[in-house]
């Protein structure tokens, strides 16, 4: 009798084994729902769709062009006809606000996208081989750090302007000179992770079981730098929109007749264009402020929702 009762209480606890393993969320799960009961990091996510939404539809139903210059409607205020007014060559400031988003997001996008392999990447072989890798990585990055970002765009830029690339080329240029100022802040970051993960017990675990380098790497380290490379990445996007719209607003960056939100600003280069004509260039620092904004207090919500030591020291 005794040994019915204990093996019918061992196939409870087997049956109930599954059942909590389907009770428990994924870490992933976890996340989302507490980045659902941010409501301000939330209404930021719904800004930033609905503004790049906006962005890639809304010039497909404008019915002025960009390059749709009138000598008659030129430095007109907002009116019926064109709703943020037009510049110093009669084109249409709404239209052009739309293609410069455009263009501001894929350079902010694209950005981090590029930024993220690379300090993925570097991090990764930096914290996990050691050695003279890690020193010969580590020392290239505090190098590229200890020059000021924005002096070393200028001079990227004026290179850029001297060598006489078309507008098209110089977006993919500036995507390119941003990345390489931005790699080494995750690279550092990654490579932090990986030097405090490698010594826990899952990954000596991992290294008894007689796992390759490879699969340590890719399947066990890297999947737990995933949530600060997330939160990492949302600010890359912000910093490269701004640095993207002071060096086009110094005439560095995009240029005409591409738009974009830094030299759309540019327009307004004279006291009268900036007393008398506001609708020049505050159309375009407004979407600035939000966009960056938005994604900062976006990636601090992903930060609180990640990181678990956040949480637990905001109890």
């Amino acid at each position: 009798m005794l040994r019915t009762l204990f093996s019918t209480q061992r196939r409870l606890r087997k049956a109930e084994i599954p059942a909590l393993a389907q009770v428990t969320p994924s870490p992933w799960r976890q996340a989302v729902r507490a980045l659902r009961g941010n409501p301000l990091a939330m209404l930021c996510l719904v800004v930033l769709l609905v503004m790049a939404v906006w962005c890639m539809v809304g010039p497909y139903f404008s019915p002025w062009r960009d390059d749709a210059t009138d000598a008659l409607m030129i430095n007109k205020p907002p009116g019926a006809e064109h709703w943020l007014g037009t510049d110093f060559l009669g084109r249409d400031v709404y239209t052009r606000l739309l293609l410069a988003g455009r263009i501001s997001l894929i350079i902010g996008l694209l950005t981090m996208l590029m930024s993220v392999t690379l300090g993925y990447l570097f991090g990764a072989i930096s914290g996990y081989v050691g050695g003279l890798t890690d020193k010969l990585i580590m020392r290239f990055a505090d190098l590229v750090m200890t020059i000021p970002s924005l002096p070393l765009l200028i001079v990227m830029g004026a290179m850029l302007a001297e060598l006489d690339f078309s507008p098209e080329s110089r977006v993919w240029m500036v995507i390119v000179m941003l990345s390489v100022l931005e790699w080494p802040k995750l690279a550092r970051l990654v490579r932090g992770q990986i030097l405090s993960l490698r010594e826990r017990e899952f990954m000596l675990a991992t290294q008894v079981l007689g796992l390759s380098s490879r699969r340590r790497l890719f399947g066990h380290l890297l999947p737990n730098t995933v949530p600060i490379l997330v939160v990492m990445a949302t600010m890359a996007v912000a910093n490269a929109i701004l640095s993207e719209s002071a060096l086009s607003y110094l005439g560095l960056g995009v240029v005409p007749p591409m738009p974009s939100w830094g030299n759309m600003m540019d327009a307004a280069n004279s006291l009268i264009d900036f007393q008398r004509r506001p609708w020049l260039w505050m159309p375009p620092g407004i979407a600035i402020f939000i966009t960056v904004i938005a994604i900062n207090i976006l990636g601090d919500g992903l930060r609180d929702a990640l990181d678990p030591k956040m949480k637990r020291s905001r109890r």
